[in-house]
């Protein structure tokens, strides 16, 4: 059976690109989330579409998901239609309001559905929401735009076009650690068979300046470039991976690739710092069946490496948390197995928001309620509840 509603999407998306209405794209600032929104960007360009903006929250200012800073940032471009890509689904009074201000809302997520709920958006496009009979059911963001995209120009799609969007695809699928399984290994497969001849320069760029050796086992040429494609470095709101994956001149995308190089060198010292601040106070606090623990200090940014780092060390569930002001910005890592969303779920009370994948999530809430929260996981994960 198709994905639920992606065609549904895909049909209301040709509409808008025919009346030229605005259509905003608002994805997740990780390399899933840029890579969904540039294929299907370049797949509605591709038709005339109008794209009025790409927008992409600041993890540190606003939080995760759709937020009510960017709608305020937004409302001028109402009405049209806004596409929620690798978020959204957890989104539901953001969601609500959106509508509001006149758009429709269309969500193309991958994320586990929080409470059996879905927000109540005009289309919803996600293989694990109630009633997506679906076989497969693990695709990334960038998976799902992949689809909507071939649903949306079915055999007007170029060859070359269908190259330059599914090696985003794939760069995306790997990177958010999806499954190497079904449609997934097909889109791995067929997008990184010939990397190295890539036309868009901000991947050609890779190789032309020296920084994948063309010699080297794909599976190591590819880990590096996403090393570096997921430098969290804004310029005017838009991710790095963004600026260099859409970026037309060959110079440039290689001048960007070695400055990117550079601070991907600083950013793996940055979270072995962080890492090592934690392993410290671990031997003075101790950790019980999950850490819990945070700083105003820390840069959001780095925590989801240094949760998995943590959590491969620990073998138990992560949470690390930014303070700002009086709210605490968290992401999660936890071994396979281990549910944190539904971890979360138990006390949904002490959220402002949280959702993601079990093993990968994150979450916003108000710091004074980190005490009972650290008392809830460590007693959600005691021995014979993991999951």
């Amino acid at each position: 059976m198709p994905i639920k509603h992606l065609q549904k999407a895909a049909t209301r998306i040709a509409k808008a690109a025919r009346l030229q209405e605005r259509i905003v794209l608002y994805g997740d600032s990780d390399l899933d989330g840029v890579t969904a929104v540039i294929i299907l960007q370049e797949a509605i360009k591709s038709i005339g579409g109008n794209v009025a903006s790409c927008y992409f929250p600041n993890r540190e200012g606003e939080g995760y998901g759709l937020t009510q800073t960017a709608l305020q940032a937004l409302k001028p471009l109402a009405p049209g239609v806004l596409i929620l890509l690798d978020l959204g689904i957890s989104s539901f009074e953001e969601v609500a309001a959106a509508r509001a201000m006149g758009f429709e809302v269309i969500i193309i997520d991958h994320h586990a559905i929080v409470r059996g709920k879905i927000p109540e958006a005009d289309i919803v496009v996600d293989p694990k929401q109630p009633g997506d009979t679906s076989a497969f059911k693990e695709y990334a963001a960038c998976g799902l735009s992949w689809l909507v995209s071939n649903a949306l120009l079915k055999d007007s799609m170029s060859k070359t076009l269908r190259q330059s969007l599914i090696e985003l695809a794939a760069l995306g699928t790997i990177a958010d650690m999806m499954v190497r399984a079904g449609d997934n290994e097909l889109i791995i497969e067929e997008g990184t068979v010939r990397l190295e001849e890539s036309w868009r320069p901000g991947i050609k760029a890779f190789f032309e300046a020296g920084i994948v050796e063309e010699n080297a086992h794909k599976d190591r040429q590819i880990g590096y470039m996403i090393s570096i494609l997921n430098v969290r470095d804004v310029s005017e709101g838009l991710p790095a991976a963004f600026r260099l994956l859409t970026n037309p001149f060959m110079e440039e995308a290689k001048r960007m690739v070695l400055d990117l190089e550079e601070k991907q060198h600083v950013r793996q010292q940055r979270i072995q710092e962080i890492v090592q601040r934690l392993r410290d106070r671990i031997l003075i606090k101790g950790v019980q069946n999950a850490l819990v623990e945070g700083d105003e200090s820390f840069d959001s940014a780095l925590l989801g490496a240094a949760s998995s780092i943590l959590s491969r060390e620990l073998q138990k569930p992560v949470f690390l948390y930014k303070v700002i002001e009086d709210e605490a910005f968290g992401s999660v890592r936890a071994p396979l197995g281990m549910d944190t969303v539904k971890a979360m779920e138990g006390r949904a009370d002490l959220f402002m928001t949280y959702g993601g994948h079990p093993q990968a999530s994150g979450f916003r809430m108000k710091e004074k309620n980190i005490p009972a929260f650290r008392e809830h996981i460590n007693e959600y994960f005691s021995y014979g509840n993991e999951s």
